[in-house]
């Protein structure tokens, strides 16, 4: 913390002090093996410390608490406290005593004080105390001014201020948002990394989706009737560290029948962050409004509503395919198959499908069989409007396992 010191004298001193948690002490163990030269002795000073654990003399952590030593570290989403305190070093009555906190941000200016009323006198020895409190939302430089204003037994009015200026940093986020292939579904991750010098516990890390989403968490492994957490039963991140937490959003299906609605929605949700450092400290952090790219369907998109998850090679498998007309104009539709490398078509190609209104949609059941083993993207699809004469093609639709059944 910087302070700019005035260099007129006045009645009354001003104190600022950042109010924190203590620490825990820590100790530095001097040992050596028994058959050096000092022997046990420092083992016997080790256990004589009155700041050392019984039985773990040589762990650097104590038992006792220490008063922070420093300003500290302050990161965003914690809360800022300070204790201010203005006391009259004279031998006079001082008179409407006014005592201001402001804090300057990058941004705005913010009224810290708890009452902007002055105080009637202040006798010697006597002093005005204020504890002031405030969530930080911004990073960079953060500047507390304390302002005192009072008037001398002679009438004469007179004003000091103290600037204290602090950095605030910042958890690292990273946030990827991804569309799957021809899907209105979200996956996003975020990264997030303890730069601070302490373990943190995360006791929250959740996303709040948008009215049109509902989110799946992909961070828990399925165990019995209960998921498992897969960063373990103790939610621990220590310093440096980082982690990555998955979700899955998906339209609502009153929206996702919509395709016109769901075509130009970019707003998916805010992420939510809460964790407690050493001594239970809690932070709290929520992003903006995350965004994603809006999904370019064309005049027509196609979804696949039912496909297995492994088949067996050369055997035929159904599909279900969903098509539907995101234009303003009517289609008549005929649809071909074109046969892969590994993907194989059955049943006519260029049938018709029929005319379809704007918005609306058809489902169209298809058999495939796959030649080749391992996971395979189902393509070879294409969608012809007779009433313009233009073709759509579709490929990499979707992917499926495709294995060699035992033989017997």
């Amino acid at each position: 913390m910087d302070v700019n010191q005035t260099k007129q004298e006045h009645l009354l001193a001003l104190k600022v002090m950042r109010l924190t948690k203590p620490t825990l002490f820590t100790n530095l163990p001097v040992t050596c093996e028994e058959r050096d030269l000092p022997g046990d002795l420092f083992g016997q000073l080790m256990r004589q410390d009155p700041s050392t654990i019984k039985g773990a003399e040589t762990l650097m952590l104590g038992e006792m608490l220490t008063l922070p030593q420093n300003f500290g570290n302050i990161f965003l989403g914690e809360t800022f406290s300070s204790y201010i305190s203005v006391h009259n070093d004279s031998t006079q009555i001082v008179k409407e005593i006014l005592v201001k906190a402001d804090l300057q941000t990058s941004s705005q200016r913010l009224n810290l004080s708890a009452s902007n009323s002055a105080v009637a006198e202040l006798k010697p020895e006597c002093c005005i105390d204020d504890v002031i409190h405030h969530e930080v939302k911004e990073i960079g430089t953060h500047i507390l001014v304390c302002a005192v204003s009072y008037t001398t037994q002679l009438g004469e009015k007179l004003y000091f201020r103290k600037f204290f200026k602090f950095q605030v940093n910042m958890l690292v986020i990273l946030l990827l948002p991804t569309p799957a292939l021809q899907t209105d579904e979200v996956f996003l991750e975020a990264q997030i990394q303890n730069i601070t010098t302490s373990p943190m516990f995360m006791e929250k890390v959740s996303l709040e989706p948008t009215i049109m989403y509902n989110v799946t968490e992909l961070n828990t492994v399925a165990s019995g009737d209960d998921g498992e957490s897969t960063f373990g039963k103790m939610s621990y991140l220590q310093p440096m560290d980082t982690r990555q937490y998955l979700y899955c959003l998906k339209p609502k299906a009153e929206y996702a029948e919509k395709a016109g609605v769901i075509k130009g929605v970019t707003m998916i949700g805010k992420l939510d962050i809460v964790w407690r450092t050493n001594l239970g400290e809690k932070g709290r952090l929520q992003t903006s409004q995350l965004q994603r790219m809006a999904p370019g369907y064309g005049d027509i998109r196609l979804s696949l509503e039912i496909i297995p998850d492994t088949v067996n090679l050369e055997e035929p498998f159904d599909i279900v395919c969903k098509i539907t007309n995101c234009s303003e104009r009517t289609m008549d539709l005929v649809v071909e198959m074109c046969n892969t490398r590994s993907i194989h078509w059955c049943g006519i190609s260029g049938r018709q499908l029929g005319k379809l209104s704007p918005g609306g949609s058809l489902l169209v059941p298809l058999t495939i069989f796959s030649s080749v083993q391992g996971l395979q993207s189902i393509s070879g699809l294409r969608l012809t409007d007779t009433f313009l004469k233009r073709t759509y093609e579709y490929d990499d639709i979707a992917q499926v396992c495709v294995i060699c059944p035992k033989t017997t």
